[in-house]
């Protein structure tokens, strides 16, 4: 009777934990770090995990290095195994919150917020500070975010001979939708 009773209240924890959380395992960021005049430096990853605890504003977003997706093979490659090093360091992750976040007030219009965190890439961390839009869709929350980061910062090393073609800072849009 006792095990009947745990696993009941276990289970109960377990649904109400979950309805505290929104996430979103197929969020896509995308970034840049195109120079004018040159060869486009962009890619896409469309399997970002992300999540937002309800009562908290607490945000945690993972990336994979190796999903981003190039115009160009060779550039996949030269990113993977020159720039982020991929086999060494497999993803990027941000932890966080969204400023004076409060899940009631989240409205059909999109509304700015500021996202606080530590931004980890490349085995370096530093700390972020972004805007963010949040805005509630039939399916939870839709939340899109851009923010520079400068490559010097996460000891990521552009080769001198390609050194005017790609650009330090490096734009990144984020856009996600949180549910249950």
């Amino acid at each position: 009777m006792k095990k009947i009773v745990s696993l009941f209240f276990l289970s109960f924890t377990l649904i109400i934990q979950a309805q505290e959380q929104l996430s979103d395992s197929k969020g896509v960021i995308s970034f840049e770090a195109s120079v004018p005049f040159f060869e486009e430096v962009k890619a896409i990853n469309e399997e970002v995990i992300f999540s937002v605890e309800i009562k908290t504003g607490e945000i945690s977003c993972t990336v994979f290095i190796k999903d981003f997706k190039f115009k160009r093979d060779l550039m996949r490659t030269h990113f993977n195994e020159n720039y982020l090093e991929s086999d060494r360091y497999p993803k990027a992750t941000f932890i966080g919150r969204i400023d004076k976040f409060d899940y009631k007030f989240v409205t059909q219009t999109p509304t700015e917020y500021q996202i606080k965190g530590i931004l980890k890439i490349h085995g370096k961390s530093k700390p972020i500070i972004s805007k963010a839009w949040l805005k509630k869709i039939a399916k939870g929350i839709e939340i899109q975010s851009t923010f520079v980061v400068n490559t010097d910062d996460f000891n990521i090393e552009i080769p001198t001979i390609v050194a005017a073609k790609i650009s330090k800072q490096v734009f990144i849009h984020l856009k996600t939708v949180v549910s249950e």
